[in-house]
């Protein structure tokens, strides 16, 4: 009889191919498994890793953010150049609800099948959006990118309150107010095909970030810590960024945060 799946070893292999390709077939392989019921968290191994974390193909060459380049919506290749950078913040996506889902353990069964749907998603929206930009002639590793959103996962590997409150809910949070405007700049320029992509995004972003407010809530609770409070203290230690708005509030509390935290983004 064949052994059942293990989720976090599986999705640590997941997160260690650099290929793209191969890396959203593994996922939705995973994925697979687990909606056929085959699968168990873990088996209690501990994991060694000897391979780079997490896995990335030799292109996007990364820089720092002021590097990347503008993106104008007057040319072709400044379409293609943002929906380049959308198409590197979702493999990042990919890989951190991946790093999520392996790297912390002894989490309810819930914890480990939410993140898992993350990466799914996030895979989907990557496909996607690679996809369109082989239409506009271009391809994933055409155009310099950056690795900011990555550098949290890295600076909050230690502590799973800390993940869940700087990456989940405050750096892809940040997507549920940068999306709207760059969906009106991208129909704008005519491309219906990447506002419709961006519609998609939106959408599942609002419960992934539901899923980062839950379980940091949970974790809180857990610890006896008052949400609201430990995340400034959360912030200031990390160094997360100081986001500014224009905001979407309906979005955020769509996806979970309460009026009290909304009182900090109006």
């Amino acid at each position: 009889m064949a052994q059942p799946l293990e989720l976090r070893a599986h999705a640590l292999e997941c997160l260690l191919e650099p290929d793209p390709a191969t890396k959203t077939a593994l996922i939705a392989t995973l994925a697979q498994a687990q909606s056929a019921g085959d699968w168990v968290v873990d088996n209690g191994a501990v994991f060694e890793v000897e391979r780079p974390i997490p896995g990335r193909p030799e292109r996007p060459l990364l820089v720092p953010p002021r590097l990347v380049g503008r993106r104008s919506m007057v040319t072709l290749e400044g379409r293609a150049m943002l929906v380049h950078s959308l198409a590197h913040i979702e493999f990042n996506a990919m890989n951190l609800a991946l790093d999520a889902l392996w790297r912390f353990p002894d989490l309810p069964a819930a914890y480990y099948t939410d993140w898992l749907r993350v990466a799914k998603e996030e895979a989907y929206h990557f496909s996607m959006l690679a996809a369109h930009l082989q239409v506009l002639g271009y391809r994933y590793g055409d155009f310099p990118a950056h690795d900011s959103l990555w550098e949290m996962v890295e600076k909050t590997k230690g502590d799973v309150v800390a993940r869940m409150a700087l990456v989940p809910r405050t750096l892809e949070a940040r997507g549920l107010d940068a999306i709207p405007p760059l969906r009106a700049k991208i129909a704008q320029a005519g491309d219906m095909a990447a506002a419709a992509i961006l519609d998609i995004i939106l959408r599942d972003e609002v419960g992934h970030v539901e899923i980062g407010n839950r379980w940091y809530r949970y974790l809180c609770a857990g610890r006896g810590l008052d949400p609201q409070t430990a995340y400034a203290e959360l912030a200031l230690r990390y160094e997360a960024p100081v986001l500014k708005g224009p905001f979407n509030l309906e979005a955020r509390r769509r996806a979970g945060f309460t009026e009290a935290e909304l009182v900090d983004f109006s």
